[in-house]
C-alpha cells in the first residue's frame, strides 16, 4: 500500500461568509468547503486539521492546514485545483509536501491574532464585516497599559466563553499590544493557545477601559477574580483575524517556521467624528 503523503496548505478566508471553521451538519463551514474541494482533486474523502479554529465572522490570512493523501498530485493541484472548487471567500495561497511528523495544530508553539477597530460617529460601511467599530473616542495609552497585565502565564477564566471546551483555562500570552492606526486601533495578541472567545473578550475589556469605564488595573483584577461575569461583554467578531502560527525554527516551512500574515487597512482620509 502506498505510504500517505502529508500536505501543508496556507488558507485565507472571509469569516463573515461562513459558519466558522469547524465542520457542522449545515456543511457551510470553512472546513466543510475545504474538505470537499480537496476531495474533488484527491478523489477520496479527506480530513483536514488546522492551527486554530475560528468562530463565525472571524477571518484568517494564514490559516495553517494539513491533510494526508495516497494520491500523487503536484503542488499546483492542491493550490489552483482546490481553489477552482472553493466558493468565493476562501483561497489556498500556498501548498507543499511536509513530513508526516508535522501537525498543524499540535506542532504550533504560538498563535497570532489581530483585531482591527475603527472609531467614529458612523459605522464604516465600506469595511462592513471586516473591522470592528466603536462610536466614541478611546484612550489608546490606557488600553496599552491594561493589555500588559495579560502577558505571561495566567488563568484566563475571566475571558473564557461559557461553552469553552478547553481542559484548562491557563494560557501563556507572549505579546499583547494596542497600536494606533488611521481611524482607530490594532490589537495584537500572541499566545501558546487561546480559549473560546478569549481575544474578543480581551478587546471588549480594553474598549471598556479605553472609554473610561475602568482604570487599566481592572485588567489585572479580572485575572485575580477568574469570573467571566465581571469582565466586559464579548466584542463583535468582525475585526478579528487569525494571522498564523509559529512552529519554531523549521527551515523547510514558509517563514522558516513562523507563518504569520498581518492585516492592514488602507484608509483614504480620517473616519468622520
Amino acid at each position: 500500500m502506498t505510504e500517505p503523503q502529508r500536505w501543508l496548505l496556507l488558507v485565507a478566508y472571509a469569516g463573515d461568509r461562513f459558519h466558522g471553521w469547524q465542520s457542522q451538519p449545515s456543511g457551510q463551514t470553512v472546513q466543510d468547503h475545504l474538505e470537499r474541494a480537496i476531495a474533488a482533486i484527491a478523489q477520496h474523502p479527506v480530513r483536514v486539521h488546522c492551527a486554530g479554529r475560528t468562530d463565525a465572522g472571524v477571518h484568517a490570512l494564514a490559516q495553517v492546514v494539513h491533510f494526508d493523501t495516497v494520491v500523487h498530485r503536484p503542488a499546483s493541484a492542491w493550490q489552483r485545483g482546490v481553489n477552482a472548487h472553493l466558493p468565493p471567500g476562501i483561497a489556498v495561497w500556498h501548498a507543499q509536501p511536509v513530513s508526516r511528523r508535522f501537525h498543524a495544530r499540535f506542532g504550533a508553539r504560538a498563535r497570532r491574532y489581530r483585531y482591527l477597530l475603527l472609531v467614529g460617529a458612523a459605522p464604516p460601511a465600506q469595511w462592513c464585516g471586516k473591522v470592528g467599530w466603536f462610536h466614541r473616542p478611546l484612550d489608546g495609552e490606557a488600553m496599552q497599559r491594561a493589555a500588559q497585565y495579560w502577558v505571561g502565564t495566567h488563568d484566563f477564566s475571566a475571558f473564557r466563553a461559557a461553552q469553552c471546551q478547553a481542559r484548562s483555562p491557563v494560557r501563556t500570552v507572549t505579546a499583547a499590544t494596542v497600536t494606533a492606526i488611521p481611524g482607530g486601533f490594532a490589537f495584537d495578541f500572541e499566545a501558546d493557545g487561546f480559549l473560546h472567545h478569549m481575544v474578543r473578550n480581551f478587546v471588549g475589556t480594553l474598549v471598556a477601559i479605553g472609554k473610561g469605564y475602568a482604570p487599566p488595573e481592572w485588567a489585572a483584577e479580572l485575572l485575580t477574580h477568574r469570573d467571566r461575569t465581571r469582565a466586559a461583554p464579548t466584542f463583535m467578531p468582525d475585526g478579528l483575524y487569525f494571522c498564523g502560527a509559529d512552529y519554531g525554527a523549521v527551515p523547510e516551512l514558509p517563514g522558516d517556521g513562523r507563518i504569520i500574515k498581518v492585516p492592514h487597512l488602507a484608509i483614504d482620509g480620517e473616519i468622520a467624528t
